[in-house]
């Protein structure tokens, strides 16, 4: 997947970008005992409202993405990512699906529209050698670690002098399963999807102690976080090793944090639409792009 956090990206999305279209296969929209509705009649009436603008907005911003960005994103990428969700999700994906009031071919299309975007943020984009050096100050390897989670300091404390006679893996996943109260993990023995430092979802005290640890090790003392108590066990991490390593690296998480930025990504849009030629021909609807095109550019971090 993306290195960027795309649950989060899908969220915003839907507020900026959606792939929305208007029948234009019949003149009649509806029927009523008390007359008919024409498409002229409900275009005049949706137009005069923010959502139906709103949509224009969005129409003429996928338009330009797909015209500018299209070639870069193949059906490959966009199946990629959707088979990263599924599996993620795994039994639950039909839920989530479900609450977020989208059908499988929308979520496709939000993948989309995303992947379009981090292209527009990437060519929008000129990456420094001081962005790089202040992003290594914050990068971590992708780590994959085990946890045990109680609500008691104690029981916690009990189960690290547990540790102690054994300190395997083996022992630490036979205590998880016995003892966490994180039932998402307990039954694989504790262990936890891995994770770099671009992770939004895992609160920081844990991911600090985490990062701290050598492969093998755990954490002598609980970690306390809104959960309760955890014993983090270091199942892999490969070390953080040089920077000119992960210079490629480096550049997709400064991309990704451009992504979950609204103030940049705005004004990324706002370059897209105005190299897109964009003429309103409709008087009632010539100031749909104004919250756009009256925001400033300048930054100097982009192009």
């Amino acid at each position: 997947m993306c290195q960027f956090n795309m649950k989060k990206w899908l969220v915003a999305l839907a507020g900026i970008l959606m792939t929305f279209s208007l029948a234009a296969c019949s003149k009649t929209v509806a029927t009523t005992a008390g007359g008919k509705i024409t498409e002229s009649e409900y275009y005049s009436s949706l137009k005069q409202t923010s959502s139906g603008k709103q949509v224009l907005q969005e129409m003429i911003l996928n338009k330009l993405l797909e015209h500018d960005y299209g070639k870069k994103v193949s059906s490959k990428q966009v199946t990629k990512e959707y088979n990263a969700y599924k599996n993620q999700y795994g039994s639950s994906f039909e839920l989530y699906l479900t609450q977020s009031g989208l059908t499988k071919a929308q979520f496709k299309e939000q993948i989309r529209s995303s992947l379009l975007m981090q292209e527009a943020v990437k060519a929008n984009t000129k990456i420094t050698n001081k962005m790089i050096d202040k992003q290594w100050k914050k990068y971590q390897p992708t780590i994959t670690v085990a946890h045990i989670l109680v609500d008691k300091k104690s029981t916690a404390e009990d189960l690290i002098k547990q540790l102690q006679a054994d300190p395997s893996l083996k022992n630490f996943k036979k205590l998880a399963k016995k003892n966490s109260t994180d039932t998402s993990s307990a039954s694989d023995g504790g262990v936890l999807p891995s994770f770099n430092n671009t992770d939004t979802d895992l609160a920081s005290k844990f991911k600090k102690a985490a990062f701290a640890l050598k492969q093998g090790e755990y954490t002598t003392t609980p970690v306390k976080t809104s959960y309760g108590y955890h014993i983090i066990y270091s199942v892999k991490n490969p070390g953080k090793g040089q920077k000119k390593d992960h210079i490629s690296e480096l550049k997709s998480q400064i991309i990704s944090e451009k992504m979950n930025d609204s103030t940049y990504l705005q004004k990324v849009l706002t370059k897209v639409l105005k190299k897109g030629k964009v003429n309103i021909k409709d008087s009632d609807l010539k100031d749909v792009l104004a919250n756009y095109l009256s925001t400033s550019t300048s930054s100097s971090s982009s192009k």
